[in-house]
């Protein structure tokens, strides 16, 4: 699957325009924020990880399939931020870290990582809806809903991961002859290639 399918199958999942999307196409060159990952200030710490994974394990949680903690999500949300959102994308993801977990010390009275796994689920469904009712009044200049951020690199990361493309989706290393039309049978996996 190239960048191009993968952003498209993202904007349609998330029900917006893939934020950051035109840097992802260019190959992630934010020459302004890539400085920041050598200071504190810019990097993420392992527990921003951890809670970045259980976000996203919350988003895409192990089945039969791996779940998005067993792709590492967390640790490629923070690269990708990092690396390849602008400055004002990158201090409303962070602000949107504090303000889900602000959130759900309101709904639960206890913060993310605390909660249980229905309080979490709960949570950010209440969130999705939150972030596509603003993005459907959203103008050019507003900026970008965090629980869109979030979701959106949540499926990236999954969908572009190792465990999610060979487990989740079908995945054929080295694809064959060209076959236009192939027979879809209920229940068949999506293909990653």
């Amino acid at each position: 699957m190239d960048r191009r399918e993968l952003l498209k199958m993202v904007a349609l999942l998330t029900g917006g325009a893939v934020i950051g999307g035109e840097v992802f196409l260019s190959g992630c060159n934010n020459t302004d924020t890539t400085a920041k990952t050598t200071t504190t200030e810019g990097a993420f710490s392992n527990d921003d990880i951890a809670y970045l994974d259980e976000v996203a394990e919350t988003i895409l949680p192990k089945t039969n399939t791996p779940g998005a903690k067993d792709a590492k999500v967390g640790a490629f949300m923070t690269v990708m931020v990092t690396d390849c959102y602008p400055e004002a994308d990158q201090k409303i993801f962070r602000e949107g870290m504090k303000k889900l977990d602000d959130a759900s010390n309101k709904a639960n009275s206890t913060g993310f990582m605390k909660a249980t796994p229905e309080q979490r689920k709960n949570l950010l469904v209440q969130l999705d809806k939150e972030a596509k009712d603003y993005n459907k009044n959203k103008k050019p200049e507003d900026p970008n809903h965090y629980f869109s951020m979030i979701k959106q690199l949540t499926l990236m990361g999954y969908f572009t991961s190792k465990p999610g493309a060979t487990e989740a989706l079908r995945y054929v290393a080295v694809p064959g002859k060209y076959e236009g039309c192939i027979p879809y049978k209920k229940g068949d996996k999506a293909w990653a290639t």
